[in-house]
């Protein structure tokens, strides 16, 4: 942690314990990567994500990275049942949840032995005491207590027995031993709120709320925060606490959002801006089931969700809501595309539209359910039969996913199609400051649709595929307007008339004409950060690695060398600029959680001898590691 002033500390008078006040240091730190770490019932998502908050609230610029357990419950105390949550926040703005945490809190050995590699020499580590029994040391491998011997001597250890300090709090309410220990990570959250000078009021009323129907619950989880308040406060082993100052963001409102919580709102304002209701067909799987919970929260914004008893059946209800005049969502992740893509290419012959929020994981099969990857942008670009082209929409952070899927649906009611949302898990769980939008700077999505006979020839009939002349769209006409039957289904239709057509010339036509409406999408050029404009190495990706590449070429400048960086957010069809941009620079190097999907599209297309730098590992890239590579690159040392 960067210091760069000390101050002595004002203590907040109603939350000291009783007894000899002690004055603290102070110091001013510009930024902070804590970690939270335990076993998968320690609550530590919910510890992180309240400490995120306070961060949020106080304005810190942040961002974070939960990562838990792929088993619903492992066992307890191993090794595959720890959680953690990683929180960087910074009175800067800040790309990534950080590398390294500069505190790491252990609430049992598991956690300890699994999250100390990442915890730098003279980093803080805070362990729960009570956890460290015989027992527990041996089931993930300990010979001896790492307390008690000279491993954890690089670091700044503070044992606290959570657990006793816990229970001893709440005797007086009459809790049982066993429940009372279950708030030893709201005692954890005290003490870490305490260090870091967090507000304690919105806590305390987002315990009462969220246990309003167990009031007594409500206040033993507070006084078990307010107890971990007061340790800090009380005992010799703190000296010192922190301050980060609130970061210079741009004039807005704000809140903390996830990318899986930014998506649910855009596809609710799509339906808004469209007058269109919006059902959501879908079947849960990580890391996408969040997005059908919030989606079932709005009703009354015309939002209709259905739990589906599986994939296949759940994109069908999507598409069937399409063809009456819905806007029609699913989401899903790898595997449901796998099994998704035949309604998929339907919706592509049927020319409807659809939206398919494919929030990526870890594979294949079942793979790394609660784990990143980016490695569905070949099946969501290829992976259906025949010449079934589909746009597709890749936003970088949590808060962009709003924007992206207003995006998506505005192409997909434009040009009548189904689009691709390419998230990831790393997104989906992460979250950071979004700038609420102006309702009135969004959109107008209106959709007309067909209500009378279209046929040029005069003759009164309908044609459900007369092209439009700029969007190469086809008429929507919802089913029971008088006039406009037409056939549906997966067999190749005649151009215009829409009968079924068997003739090789129309289906060559028709091919081509689905080809030229997604090639036709206007796509916006892509940027290029190149501050120097000398710069000889480019480092292009999609998705969310770009906090990662932006963290790494900010230190790759700071050591004085050149590096250009682009981030390409529509996948399909690409930015019109980005074969001369590529052409631009001696050597591109594309970072991607896979084995260099996107480079070899790169290639292909444009013919540009792309460096592939991949990472499959479950976690997203680390700043460090990217600027070691941009570093070689630029040196040019970075292999073929």
């Amino acid at each position: 942690m960067s210091t760069d002033t000390e101050v002595g500390a004002e203590l907040p008078d109603h939350l000291v314990a009783h007894g000899e006040i002690r004055q603290t240091e102070v110091k001013q730190t510009h930024r902070v990567v804590i970690r939270f770490a335990g076993d998968s019932g320690d609550g530590m998502q919910l510890t992180g994500d309240r400490f995120t908050s306070e961060a949020a609230a106080f304005g810190n610029d942040l961002a974070t990275l939960p990562n838990f357990p792929a088993e619903i419950r492992a066992p307890a105390g191993t090794l595959p049942g720890v959680s953690s949550f990683q929180l960087h926040f910074a009175d800067y703005d800040i790309l990534t949840p950080g590398d390294r945490p500069d505190v790491l809190v252990a609430m049992n050995p598991a956690a300890l032995k699994s999250n100390l590699e990442d915890l730098p020499h003279g980093g803080v580590l805070i362990v729960n005491t009570d956890e460290f029994t015989k027992r527990n040391l041996g089931k993930v491998g300990y010979e001896s207590n790492p307390l008690e011997d000279d491993s954890l001597a690089p670091y700044q250890v503070h044992q606290v027995a959570m657990a006793t300090l816990t229970r001893t709090a709440l005797e007086p309410t009459g809790m049982s031993k066993k429940d009372a220990e279950r708030a030893k990570n709201m005692f954890a959250l005290g003490l870490l709120s305490w260090m870091y000078h967090r507000g304690t009021e919105s806590t305390e009323e987002f315990l009462r709320e969220k246990f309003a129907k167990k009031p007594e619950l409500a206040e033993a989880n507070i006084l078990a925060f307010r107890t971990g308040w007061n340790y800090g406060e009380t005992t010799e082993s703190f000296a010192v606490t922190y301050e980060v100052a609130p970061a210079a963001l741009p004039t807005g409102t704000y809140r903390q959002i996830t990318g899986n919580l930014a998506l649910a709102y855009g596809v609710v304002a799509a339906g808004q801006l469209s007058k269109l209701p919006v059902f959501l067909g879908t079947y849960p799987i990580t890391p996408a089931s969040d997005v059908l919970h919030e989606l079932s929260k709005h009703k009354g914004m015309g939002v209709t969700t259905f739990q589906a008893e599986d994939e296949i059946a759940g994109i069908g209800a999507a598409l069937g809501a399409s063809f009456g005049g819905s806007l029609g969502v699913t989401s899903t992740s790898g595997p449901g595309v796998a099994l998704k893509s035949e309604t998929i290419g339907l919706a592509v012959a049927l020319e409807l539209p659809l939206l398919i929020l494919d929030i990526q994981r870890g594979g294949p099969s079942t793979g790394l359910p609660t784990k990143t990857e980016q490695a569905d942008l070949l099946q969501a670009m290829y992976g259906r039969n025949g010449e079934a082209p589909v746009p597709i929409i890749a936003p970088a952070s949590p808060s962009e996913c709003f924007q992206a899927a207003i995006t998506a649906a505005r192409i997909a009611l434009t040009y009548r199609t189904p689009v691709f949302l390419l998230s990831d898990g790393a997104i989906a769980n992460g979250s950071e400051p979004w700038n609420v939008p102006d309702a009135s700077t969004l959109p107008d999505m209106s959709v007309e649709f067909a209500t009378e006979a279209n046929a040029p020839d005069g003759s009164g009939e309908f044609w459900p595929y007369l092209r439009d002349d700029d969007t190469l769209a086809r008429p929507w006409a919802v089913p029971g307007t008088a006039g406009l039957e037409h056939r549906i289904g997966g067999l190749e239709k005649a151009d215009g008339r829409g009968s079924i057509s068997y003739d090789p010339d129309n289906h060559d036509r028709m091919v081509r004409l689905r080809q030229a409406k997604i090639d036709g999408i206007p796509v916006d050029d892509v940027e290029v950060d190149d501050p120097s404009g000398q710069a000889e190495v480019l480092v292009l990706g999609w998705g969310s690695t770009f906090g990662p590449i932006g963290a790494a070429c900010r230190r790759v400048r700071a050591a004085g060398l050149d590096v250009a960086q682009a981030h390409v957010r529509s996948m399909n069809p690409l930015p019109g600029n980005l074969g001369d941009v590529l052409h631009r620079y001696r050597r591109v190097v594309v970072p991607e959680m896979n084995l260099g999907q996107f480079a070899m599209m790169l290639r292909a297309r444009y013919l540009v001898d792309v460096r592939s730098y991949t990472k499959v590992a479950g976690l997203p890239f680390q700043a460090e590691e990217l600027a070691g590579v941009l570093t070689d690159a630029v040196k040019g040392d970075l292999p073929a």
